[in-house]
């Protein structure tokens, strides 16, 4: 085999994998607008009141505030006095990192949308949602922060021109303090590889969300019988003889696996949900958003995971 053989051997399976997710795009642009467009009437904004330039409201001035807030020319129209609020825009970015590694790419038998496809409408549908709100959006490592209403497509032209998608976690990138990371994966890395990234984040001044997105499969463990399983990132092939014994010693440490992002993600007052492909992705896009901007949890506080009783 030639030197270029070689190396056409080595690019195939990441042509395929570009020409794959360009197929895929318009189609899951369209259902993260729909997701998006389906809760929306349901949220209200996030802009407050505060120090920004914006104008926002006219409200009723307080008895004890200063009279230097007062504006005469608001009040001059009416019987009462007016302060005029600004609208509250503190520097605020948030850095979304949708999993493309091969991981990502299973499903399930009945299953409507691979791991990652899952993950990149997500992504669109809460940047859409964070850009209407007056945030700004970015992607670690693959697109600079933006607020343009055109979000959706600046992702979807960044993921196309970004290469093969190979990392799992994101990789180093300069973030502002109070800036918020969202980390959409299935993250079946080992939990120091996790650690280390959330470490590094949260030294930053970063808060962030922790979202390990399975197929309905990987936690039932619905297997029987002799089983050939592929781990695709590794290149490593199993076989079970009896693939049933496995289930309680998988759930095990399934269960063992979770504890541990679980704790990672409280002891930096993050948050850490668990999202089933088989449950609609307005639940998680929900769940997200509602806790976009909130300030960071006390350590202790149960609030520091939102994992639904039932995986959302």
């Amino acid at each position: 085999m030639t030197g270029a053989t070689r190396f056409d051997a080595a690019l195939r399976p990441a042509v395929q994998e570009a020409v794959g997710l360009a197929a895929s795009l318009p189609r899951l642009v369209l259902e993260a607008r729909r997701i998006a467009q389906t809760v929306v009437h349901g949220l209200h904004g996030r802009r407050r009141a505060g120090s920004g330039e914006n104008f926002w409201q006219y409200r009723r001035f307080a008895d004890g505030e200063p009279a230097l807030r007062i504006d005469w020319r608001r009040s001059a129209r009416d019987d009462h006095l007016y302060v005029r609020e600004q609208e509250w825009e503190a520097a605020h970015t948030v850095w979304i990192w949708p999993d493309r590694s091969r991981s990502m790419a299973f499903a399930s038998k009945g299953i409507a949308q691979t791991k990652g496809e899952r993950a990149l409408v997500v992504a669109f549908a809460l940047a859409d949602l964070l850009v209407r709100g007056g945030e700004r959006v970015g992607m670690p490592g693959t697109m600079r922060p933006t607020a343009s209403r055109n979000v959706i497509e600046r992702m979807a032209d960044a993921l196309l021109h970004a290469g093969d998608g190979a990392e799992s976690l994101p990789p180093p990138f300069a973030a502002q303090p109070l800036s918020e990371a969202v980390i959409l994966s299935d993250l079946w890395e080992p939990l120091d590889s996790i650690a280390a990234t959330v470490d590094r984040l949260a030294a930053q001044g970063l808060h962030g969300h922790l979202v390990q997105i399975v197929d309905p499969a990987e936690e039932t463990f619905p297997y029987a019988g002799r089983v050939e399983f592929h781990e695709e990132e590794a290149g490593l092939t199993i076989t079970a003889g009896r693939a049933e014994s496995w289930r309680q010693d998988y759930q095990t440490r399934l269960a063992a696996h979770r504890e541990g992002l679980k704790a990672m993600a409280l002891a930096h007052g993050w948050t850490f949900a668990i999202h089933r492909t088989d449950r609609p992705a307005t639940e998680l896009l929900l769940a997200l958003h509602a806790r976009m901007g909130e300030g960071r949890p006390v350590a202790n506080r149960r609030s520091a995971s939102f994992e639904p009783a039932e995986p959302a």
